[in-house]
């Protein structure tokens, strides 16, 4: 069992974590940008606070919206060719998800005892792939969007128009999940895997008692290890 002096278990490693907060850090400037270039802060931002003026400059957004976006589809890549590498599918939604999370907030507003969960609750899953397909959308739509500032490259008003439509509705999606992603930490309960995302490690009390198929998954890993220890050691 992977776990530090204090008696934690490494839920996150660095690999997530980078994932994480890089995605995070490329989709809020990704949406501050885009907003710019509508323009919105230029017609809109009465007051604008010290060192924002450049939000009201197409040209700057643009580059920056651009410098972003390049980052998130390197961060996508790197996640999709780490994990399909090392075979980690832990996060991927699974047959009756649904109705294990529908299980799981129930139980948690009836104030009983959780069905048992793997390393991931049902609908962290389920937000993953909410998560993938809004962000995927964003991605493949904004490349149709990237065509028009192509020099010599035509396309149709038409293709134009519905690739402008998807991408903000994509952006809407993304930012509908990002709300329901931080209000998901206003059950108490959820509160325990925030340190994981900062620092990779949870309690053990928490996944022991929380995430009782991932422990036992640990317990046999563990087990496994110190056999073969033994085993070299003989």
């Amino acid at each position: 069992m992977t776990k530090n002096k204090n008696d934690k278990i490494l839920r996150q490693p660095l690999s997530n974590r980078f994932v994480h907060w890089g995605s995070a850090i490329s989709i809020i400037m990704l949406i501050i940008t885009g907003l710019g270039q509508m323009p919105l802060y230029g017609r809109y931002l009465l007051v604008q606070p010290f060192g924002t003026g450049w939000l009201t400059r197409y040209d700057l957004t643009l580059y920056v919206h651009y410098f972003f976006a390049a980052v998130l589809i390197f961060i996508i890549f790197y996640h999709l060719v780490y994990h399909l590498m090392r075979k980690e599918f832990h996060i991927i939604p699974k047959k009756g998800d649904v109705k294990a999370s529908y299980e799981i907030i129930k139980a948690m507003i009836l104030r009983k005892h959780e069905p048992p969960s793997e390393k991931y609750l049902p609908e962290q899953r389920l937000a993953y792939a909410f998560f993938a397909f809004s962000i995927g959308l964003v991605i493949i739509t904004g490349l149709f969007k990237v065509i028009k500032n192509i020099q010599g490259v035509q396309a149709s008003n038409e293709f134009l128009l519905w690739g402008a439509q998807l991408h903000n509705l994509a952006t809407v999606l993304v930012i509908f999940g990002i709300v329901m992603h931080l209000g998901a930490f206003v059950v108490k309960a959820n509160r325990k895997m925030l340190p994981g995302m900062f620092t990779g490690y949870v309690d053990k009390e928490y996944v022991k008692e929380r995430h009782t198929i991932w422990y036992k998954e640990l317990e046999e890993e563990e087990r496994k290890t110190s056999k073969k220890r033994e085993r070299d050691v003989m």
